[in-house]
């Protein structure tokens, strides 16, 4: 009788899974709609009201992201980087609190600007876009040509890619695969309206090698190691593994590659900054690659270090040895 009623069960739990995510879907796009629509102003406090709340809320990210924080700062302190108050948090723990609080807000920011990026077009961009690299700018997007646009999950992250589809055209971006179908769908065709072609993970290797053989512009988020095959470099004075895929290409194919970063300076207020990342060395393939991560961590340093607090990868393991600190202080096995 069991196994008569399985494939029912089945049928009833699988229906109640779609229902579930088509309600979810319907919230998720309905939100971002309303976002969208919505003034700077009064977002901007909804953001920090938020991140401040889930700042409250969630313990075990809110010590992630205060071990990373500290390695920034007490490295940027070390090397006489960036703002005095980074420096302060170095030895100051009510300081590194307020900073590792400032990147639960931005956080919620980040979520907002992913609802309204369908808002920044060109004009959007001349009036809350201050980019302090012009000349490499210019230099860099001038034409429509290969190239590899090398992002940070900092800031506003699609900012950068947003910036040279202004200027050359759509940009193909790969993005990683949403569990609801739906929020997908709406991703992907949001950011078709506005030129960013988006790709799965999956079709991801292939696509963007087959892009910069046409001579089209690619853009590629690369400062966390999400599949474990990543390149061992050195990131604020302490081994990690960034993700091969830009050095693999652009070694692939000559394709010059660029770091960029914009950061949030007030309410609708952005300033961006761009850097070529020099021509790697090496004989093989492999000496080229290594020394293009090698090229590509000093320049998300640079990015990083003028608002740590924007840098959404603290919130995640960076460093494998702080992990056994993070092991014991949560009580998991060493």
């Amino acid at each position: 009788m069991s196994r008569e009623a399985s494939p029912s069960i089945a049928a009833r739990r699988g229906l109640r899974r779609r229902v579930a995510d088509r309600v979810v879907a319907a919230v998720v796009i309905g939100g971002m709609e309303l976002v969208r629509r919505m003034p700077d102003a009064p977002l901007w406090w909804l953001g920090n009201a938020a991140g401040s709340i889930e700042y409250l809320a969630a313990r075990s990210r809110r010590d992630e992201a205060r071990r990373n924080l500290r390695r920034v700062v007490e490295w940027m302190a070390a090397h006489g980087v960036g703002d005095e108050s980074y420096h302060r948090a170095a030895v100051d723990g009510r300081a590194l609190e307020a900073i590792v609080r400032s990147a639960f807000r931005h956080h919620a920011h980040y979520y907002i600007e992913l609802a309204r990026a369908p808002r920044f077009d060109f004009h959007y961009l001349q009036k809350r876009l201050v980019i302090e690299t012009p000349d490499e700018v210019d230099a860099a997007l001038t034409e429509r040509r290969a190239l590899i646009l090398v992002g940070l999950h900092f800031g506003t992250i699609e900012l950068p890619g947003f910036l040279a589809l202004q200027r050359l055209g759509q940009v193909v971006a790969p993005m990683e695969s949403l569990p609801n179908e739906r929020i997908q769908a709406y991703m992907k065709r949001t950011r078709g309206v506005i030129g960013v072609r988006i790709l799965t993970i999956e079709e991801a290797g292939p696509e963007l090698l087959a892009v910069l053989r046409r001579n089209e512009p690619i853009g590629i988020i690369a400062d966390r190691d999400l599949t474990g095959s990543g390149l061992p470099v050195e990131l604020f004075g302490a081994k990690t593994k960034i993700p091969a895929g830009p050095a693999l290409l652009a070694t692939e194919t000559g394709a010059p590659a660029y770091v960029s970063g914009v950061r949030r300076v007030g309410p609708g207020r952005y300033r961006g900054v761009l850097w070529p990342v020099p021509t790697p060395g090496g004989v093989s393939r492999r000496e080229r690659s290594r020394s293009m991560v090698r090229e590509e961590a000093i320049l998300f340093e640079r990015v990083i270090a003028a608002a740590p607090e924007q840098w959404l990868a603290v919130f995640h393991p960076i460093w494998p040895d702080l992990e056994p600190a993070r092991k014991t202080n949560t009580g998991e096995a060493a």
